[in-house]
């Protein structure tokens, strides 16, 4: 195959990691994930580093990986949930592979996030309306930079994968379609 980038985006709790894990292995291709390869640079979790250098801080790192990671070829990405939010970020994943919003129900995501600590934005009182907002918030950038959508409720991780190595190959076949 030629050189082929795949960037997962969506929201927290929709699988992005470990489809895009699934995907790297079934395209034979390199995996990464932003705030895991941000976690492995910095030597901290991501709840630290929002703690000491604040969203805006932590962002600034997401860009700067984000960046550097769409450079290479052959490689499947799960970006953070919020890195749609830089409008760099939208224009290097737009131009460097295909995006693929992985889409969950707001109910999806509320179960798959309800037991995670290491979600700096859900440590609230409140973690169901922050999961609204940032829907809200994200949802139309989601949409607006992906090549394409796949839900995934109800959906097991194998069938998901395998319904998105199809499109990437009718792609590769047809450019056009």
């Amino acid at each position: 195959m030629a050189s082929c980038n795949v960037f997962l985006i969506g929201p927290m709790g929709v699988g992005k990691s470990t489809i895009g894990k699934q995907l790297a292995k079934e395209l034979k291709l390199d995996f990464f994930d932003s705030d895991q390869e941000i976690e492995r640079r910095t030597g901290a979790d991501i709840p630290w580093i929002f703690d000491v250098e604040g969203e805006e801080g932590f962002r600034l790192r997401e860009e700067r990986i984000i960046e550097e990671l769409t450079a290479l070829p052959n490689i499947v990405l799960a970006t953070g949930g919020g890195a749609v939010e830089s409008a760099k970020n939208r224009s290097v994943l737009a131009a460097r592979g295909m995006v693929i919003y992985l889409k969950a129900s707001l109910e999806q995501q509320i179960q798959r996030t309800s037991k995670g600590r290491n979600r700096p934005l859900l440590l609230t009182e409140d973690p169901q309306s922050v999961i609204k907002e940032l829907e809200y918030k994200r949802g139309p950038l989601y949409e607006e930079l992906a090549d394409w959508t796949v839900t995934t409720d109800g959906n097991n991780i194998k069938s998901t994968v395998n319904e998105i190595v199809k499109h990437i190959l009718s792609k590769k076949e047809n450019p056009l379609a």
